[in-house]
């Protein structure tokens, strides 16, 4: 019996306890989709205009697959997974699917239910696991459950079919496990434009004059300001949203204690004032006229409906208005500017010695009044004490001869020449031992980066977005 299956027993009552909780997001958000008399939805994939019951059936699947991934798990990792946006790429990605003609058979679904450990018992399927999961966990009925999992196997199909002649040779098992095992040490010397920034003073004519030749540095882009109203429970934004049908949104906002906020403008690429990151908003926002209300929102735990009060197109603001910033702008270039100039000098200086060595390093740096030092071992990919990602210089030691110092390396951080120290190739016999399993875990990476990328761009295709 179920029930006395301890295991499963724990499972059920967990993802239950999951799915009941009151704030919990994604059922919040699934029953504005339901109440169609709330929602006008504007989005488009692929020129076809999405229905909110569409959305809530993707949304539904997204929830339903991650609960079959993850157990009970789940409820930690809920609060790492976007949902919302997993349900919009669902819709995407089947619509491609269906242009494809991928199909999955009913025995295709049955199989794969059967052999799910979720609905088994001792190693079998067992109807009444099934049955008791789909009705207390999923809150689900068999048939939508089963065209879900139907779909799931579409997109799984899609994946391989697109990834499906991804390999690599040998040679390139090799160079990826000794680039990622091997380990390398360097003498650097450093040139940081953050130190000499704090002794640079520039002069209110050097600001203007920077400001005249680099006035579209400056150019503001499109930015909105919203006012809106928070409520913390789905029935309160459902209330309000009704009584909105017949009336102001002030006056109702005051009538039922609400203080209308407003953000001030900010940029389309910011975060939103009192909100914070919501790509589904700005989007939203963006097409909207002024003085339009949005649909209601539901952003971590909060519940939102906006209202555009200002829109302001990109423009050049004007010198005094932006004055801080181009302070920072030409301290930064002059310090920039002397970084590389000294540099250069070192390297100049190095090319000139008889042969380049660690005292030459320490000598030539000292001179220039720079720094040098050298690091302890590290692997590309590594994060270099002091530095920052290893792998630019990893890169170019790769490249240099037996004794050679590079040229001039630009990092976010400053400008670097550097030698080699020492270097531990990867463990030829621990490659052997091992190259079954990398290669299978780089040849999935490689899949899983081409498809991210593919998605991406069908994306972009299907919201009518131009390269």
């Amino acid at each position: 019996m179920l029930l006395h299956n301890k295991k499963t027993q724990k499972l059920i009552w967990v993802v239950l306890a999951i799915l009941v909780l009151p704030a919990f997001l994604f059922w919040g958000f699934g029953s504005f989709l339901r109440n169609r008399e709330q929602l006008v939805y504007t989005t488009k994939i692929f020129g076809r205009r999405i229905q909110p019951s569409e959305y809530q059936e993707a949304l539904e699947g997204v929830r339903n697959q991650a609960i079959m991934q993850f157990g009970d798990n789940f409820f930690k990792m809920q609060q790492y997974l976007n949902l919302e946006k997993q349900a919009w790429e669902r819709i995407i990605l089947l619509t491609e699917a269906k242009k494809r003609k991928i199909k999955v058979t009913d025995k295709e679904v049955t199989d794969f239910l059967q052999k799910h450990p979720l609905f088994q018992i001792n190693g079998s399927f067992n109807n009444k696991v099934y049955s008791q999961m789909l009705q207390y966990a999923f809150h689900t009925q068999p048939r939508a459950f089963e065209e879900q999992t139907r779909q799931y196997i579409t997109l799984g199909k899609l994946y391989n079919s697109l990834t499906k002649e991804i390999s690599l040779t040998d040679e390139q098992i090799r160079q990826a496990y000794q680039k990622e095992n091997e380990k390398i040490s360097i003498y650097y010397i450093a040139s940081l434009p953050s130190e000499f920034a704090k002794d640079i003073k520039p002069q209110d004519k050097e600001l203007e004059d920077y400001f005249t030749k680099n006035s579209l540095e400056f150019k503001q882009p499109l930015s909105f300001n919203i006012e809106y109203v928070s409520l913390d429970s789905e029935e309160k934004i459902n209330l309000f949203i009704r009584r909105l049908k017949k009336g102001n949104f002030d006056k109702l906002a005051k009538d039922s204690g609400l203080a209308v906020k407003e953000t001030g403008l900010f940029a389309q690429n910011d975060p939103i004032p009192g909100i914070g990151w919501s790509p589904e908003i700005l989007n939203l926002i963006s097409k909207y006229k002024i003085g339009q209300i949005s649909v209601p929102m539901h952003i971590d735990k909060n519940y939102y409906v906006l209202r555009l009060k200002e829109k302001k197109e990109p423009y050049i603001p004007e010198y005094n208005a932006v004055k801080e910033k181009v302070r920072q702008a030409v301290i930064k270039k002059m310090s920039q500017d002397i970084a590389r100039e000294k540099i250069n000098d070192c390297l100049k200086r190095l090319q000139e010695a008889p042969a380049a060595n660690p005292t030459d390093f320490e000598r030539v740096a000292k001179e220039c009044g720079l720094k040098s030092n050298s690091t302890d071992l590290f692997k590309y990919g590594s994060y270099i004490e002091g530095i920052g990602a290893s792998d630019i210089f990893f890169a170019a030691v790769k490249e240099l001869k037996e004794g050679a110092s590079s040229g001039v390396i630009e990092s976010p951080g400053g400008f670097y020449i550097v030698k080699l120290k020492s270097r531990v190739p990867a463990d030829e016999k621990k490659f052997e031992a091992e190259k079954k399993e990398f290669a299978e875990k780089l040849i999935s990476q490689r899949k899983e980066d081409y498809f991210t990328k593919f998605l991406e761009e069908l994306k972009k295709r299907a919201l009518g977005f131009k390269n």
